[in-house]
């Protein structure tokens, strides 16, 4: 197994998927520079050019963008190309869940700030 891979990961400050990558990331231990694309537009903007669609969560592993992914579907890829091995923990929140009403209604009231 190579050394941890280069992660950069456009998330919303709250959302179900959003929170599952973050999962994913907490249970292999791997480091992460988190783009929210809520509080900063601009993220915003960078994640739909580098990912070619406007959907998120997007995380780019070293080089290469998975676009409008969930938790499950980050640990498949990590395992499959071995970027990391077999983790038997357990996470604390679904892996791929959609955003709750109140989610979604607190993103709005931080786009209006």
């Amino acid at each position: 197994m190579k050394e941890k891979p280069q992660i950069i990961a456009y998330l919303k400050t709250s959302c179900g998927w959003s929170n599952g990558i973050r999962a994913i990331l907490a249970k292999y231990d791997l480091p992460c520079e988190e783009k929210d694309i809520i509080k900063n537009p601009q993220f915003r903007w960078e994640m739909e050019q580098k990912s070619g669609q406007p959907l998120s969560p997007c995380v780019m592993v070293d080089d290469h963008m998975l676009a409008d992914i969930s938790g499950e579907e980050l640990e498949n890829y990590l395992l499959s190309n071995k970027l990391v091995e077999t983790s038997v923990r357990a996470t604390e929140v679904p892996l791929n869940a959609p955003c709750t009403d109140e989610q979604h209604a607190a993103m709005g009231k931080v786009k209006q700030l």
